[in-house]
């Protein structure tokens, strides 16, 4: 490489530091008094948890212990990873651990929102505080799972004249392009078609309904969806393009400009996924009218059960003019 090249790219990196080191900061300034405000509400301030409210609590939390591990990276991509790979195999799995459980809880938390909408006497016959939290420990079995996945792999590396842990060391090709496909289709294209569907046809729902919530009900579904896509697909569309470029390997002139737009994308794309654990309070908790105003509410997810005991008075309704029809028709039969 030559002089210029190395100075073109020495330049690049110390770019790139800079703008990870924003968004990571902004992320954690921002994030974990929201987190925090979330968990201490639904913890002391509330005595009965619907599944919406447990549902948004351990999202909270698994935010929290992203949010909390920032420092570390800020720290280190100002100057070095200086805590060796036994700590960054280990930080590494509670990011991930942290990420998935929140990616799979906003995704039960959409479909939570379908059965509520569409069945609602169904949920209130299920909702059991055992049922829920055995989805609660499924959901963080799956998220372990996936998370322990990650730690043969992470390594440290040096990057332009300093340790970073964000190196993967995989034993082929083959490996390398296996597990990335697994992470995006479990990480995001699986929960994002289920979170889709689940909205629209909430949405949808909603819309031939009238209460004073409705317009507000439609812009937080949709920031939701919004969020998740703006956060979420940067970072596995550089997975993708980390493995168009390993097949592409033989035109080597087109396989070097990919990799170097995937070896810059991948940094602030995986910044940009600490900004969803960062905007997920304000999503789903203080889209709350009375939590904006008041600290303490008695329940954080006002929005999500007024929408349920809505649609359960729509149905109330309906149950009661078919039986009252019923009625008329049977005793004009009788007449």
């Amino acid at each position: 490489m030559s002089q210029a090249e190395e100075t073109s790219t020495h330049m690049t990196w110390n770019t790139v530091k800079l703008v990870v080191c924003m968004i990571l900061s902004l992320s954690f300034i921002i994030g974990t008094p929201g987190n925090c405000i979330v968990i201490w509400t639904v913890c002391t301030k509330m005595k009965q948890m619907s599944p919406s409210v447990l549902l948004i609590l351990n999202l909270a939390i698994a935010d929290i212990l992203v949010l909390i591990t920032l420092p570390i990276w800020i720290y280190s991509f100002a100057d070095s990873w200086v805590f060796g790979i036994i700590f960054c195999k280990i930080l590494v799995f509670v990011i991930y651990c942290s990420m998935y459980a929140s990616i799979f809880l906003i995704t039960a938390l959409s479909l939570e929102r379908l059965m509520a909408v569409f069945y609602p006497f169904a949920v209130q016959r299920y909702k059991t505080k055992e049922k829920t939290s055995l989805i609660m420990v499924l959901i963080w079995f799956l998220s372990v799972a996936f998370g322990i996945s990650i730690i043969p792999f992470q390594e440290t590396d040096e990057i332009n004249g300093g340790q970073q842990c964000t190196c993967r060391n995989y034993s082929s090709t083959k490996q390398k392009v296996s597990y990335l496909l697994l992470e995006t289709l479990a990480g995001f294209i699986i929960p994002f078609l289920i979170i889709c569907i689940s909205y629209v046809c909430v949405a949808k729902r909603i819309s031939k309904m009238t209460y004073q919530s409705k317009q507000r009900s439609e812009r937080l579904i949709t920031s939701i969806v919004v969020a998740f896509i703006l956060c979420w697909f940067p970072h596995h569309l550089f997975n993708i393009l980390d493995i168009i470029s390993i097949e592409i390997e033989h035109s080597e002139e087109t396989y070097l400009t990919l990799e170097k737009i995937v070896d810059v994308g991948e940094y602030i794309s995986g910044a940009l996924v600490f900004v969803s654990s960062c905007i997920n309070p304000l999503l789903y908790a203080f889209a709350a009218r009375k939590f904006q105003n008041h600290l303490r509410i008695a329940k954080i997810s006002k929005l999500f059960e007024q929408m349920s005991q809505t649609v359960t008075d729509e149905d109330k309704k309906k149950s009661h003019s078919v039986a009252k029809q019923e009625t008329v028709s049977v005793g004009m039969e009788n007449l």
